[in-house]
């Protein structure tokens, strides 16, 4: 019999250090970034190739992930809202009804593979004069590990929630901080704290808001199954680069990467709560993750088959 281990996850957003709060997603991203950083510094040392060429792929990596990321929740996801709000898509606040400060709320990540690949484009031909498909080899190593972390900050940050499941299956997690019906203000009005990190923490603790955490159903941590899958991919792609000659075969690692990857989110979103998109118009057959990802796995079997025909020439 397996023992379960659900749990009531009621994490705040980040720590304090001082006056400064360090939110754990934005530290996710430095973490995932700083050890790209690190990854493909070993890579252009074994191809030869100069640090000042690295920072400026390291410039156009965070440029195109956060540009890319927005512009796909904008444009895939969320476009009914920022067609009657544009002045929202760059800017990180609400002007109606009143001015708030928002922060992005959203982010997507085939917005983000989109907006690398065009840069890489430019840094192929412009920067490093190789070609594209050897940039992307390589730089998928570093993406995959990024991607655990941006992951883990999903959880951390209560977002991307999973179906709704039963207590006893072993993963479940309740996200007291996860819900819609359950935001900042909904919170604080519930329980008359105004202290909104304390009202979450009175809902998890407090006999007297029982019935408020008992409304609070237990998910799949989709960000976590995520992750872990991720795991698996990098192990892949990394052995393949430094331990077989797939690295002289252009386009070979990249696709094993496009095949793994978004396979693994075409599955995951089978237990993912719907994030909307256009997936309403096609029949709600998939969801607007999936759809997006057919062609990212189509194209990477592409390029597998046809890798033998493209050899390492420098």
């Amino acid at each position: 019999m397996i023992q379960s281990l659900s749990i009531v996850w009621n994490s705040p957003e980040g720590f304090h250090l001082g006056p400064i709060m360090l939110r754990y997603y934005s530290l996710g991203f430095v973490i995932a970034f700083g050890l790209g950083w690190l990854i493909m510094k070993k890579i252009f040392e074994r191809e030869g190739e100069s640090m000042e060429k690295l920072d400026k792929l390291f410039i156009y990596t965070l440029i195109a992930t956060l540009l890319g990321a927005r512009l796909g929740q904008v444009f895939f996801y969320d476009w009914p809202y920022f067609r009657e709000h544009p002045e929202e898509i760059l800017l990180p606040f609400k002007f109606r009804p009143e001015f708030e400060f928002s922060g992005f709320a959203g982010l997507a990540s085939h917005g983000a593979a989109i907006a690398i690949i065009l840069f890489m484009i430019y840094y192929s031909r412009k920067v490093i004069h190789r070609p594209l498909l050897w940039v992307l080899d390589r730089v998928v190593i570093p993406v995959t590990s990024g991607g655990i972390f941006v992951r883990l900050g999903n959880f951390f940050n209560s977002e991307i929630l999973g179906d709704v499941t039963s207590p006893d299956t072993p993963t479940a997690v309740k996200f007291i901080r996860g819900e819609e019906w359950l935001n900042k203000a909904d919170v604080i009005k519930k329980t008359g704290i105004k202290d909104y990190d304390k009202a979450y923490e009175a809902v998890e603790h407090d006999p007297q808001f029982a019935n408020i955490l008992a409304d609070i159903p237990y998910r799949h941590p989709a960000q976590l199954y995520e992750a872990f899958l991720y795991v698996f991919v990098f192990l892949i792609i990394y052995f393949m680069y430094w331990k077989t000659d797939a690295r002289k075969k252009h386009g070979l690692i990249f696709g094993v990467f496009l095949v793994l990857l978004w396979s693994v989110r075409f599955v995951v979103e089978y237990v993912k709560e719907s994030q909307g998109g256009f997936e309403s118009s096609l029949g709600n057959a998939l969801s607007t993750g999936q759809w997006l990802s057919i062609p990212f796995i189509l194209v990477g079997f592409w390029l597998i088959f046809t890798a033998k025909n493209r050899k390492e020439t420098l």
